[in-house]
């Protein structure tokens, strides 16, 4: 019996040829096998829970945890399969990358522009001088 099964082709219940699962059955196997690696990971045995997301390094499931009003029980800071660092502003969710907040250096890149602006502002404002006195 269990020969038998193993030979059998995959029940299709009362769906015809032309539906559009088994039209397509042959299609996307890349994506295919994209999900059968990714069942594959570290921690995916365990099931995880309702919201996971991805270490980037050897992509095992990581628990996701939002809550950091108290350390002790925030996001870990190492990779519990492969111990690499993660970066709690950057996590690989199934099948896209969250990025959580605007790095600190962005605001710098402002400054030049600022003062620039405030140049050219004082700049205009001697030449009226200059021409209306």
């Amino acid at each position: 019996m269990g020969d038998e099964s193993a030979e059998r082709e995959p029940s299709w219940g009362n769906v015809s040829e032309r539906h559009w699962s088994r039209a397509r059955k042959d299609e996307n196997r890349e994506a295919i096998e994209h999900y059968r690696e990714r069942s594959q990971a570290p921690g995916v045995a365990k099931g995880g829970g309702p919201r996971n997301h991805y270490c980037m390094s050897c992509k095992g499931v990581i628990p996701l945890e939002y809550d950091q009003r108290e350390p002790a029980s925030g996001p870990p800071e190492h990779c519990p399969h492969c111990g690499a660092e993660l970066d709690p502003r950057v996590r690989e969710m199934f099948n896209w990358v969250e990025i959580d907040q605007v790095p600190s250096g962005d605001a710098g890149a402002l400054v030049p522009v600022a003062v620039a602006g405030v140049a050219v502002l004082v700049l205009v404002a001697l030449i009226a001088w200059w021409f209306l006195r």
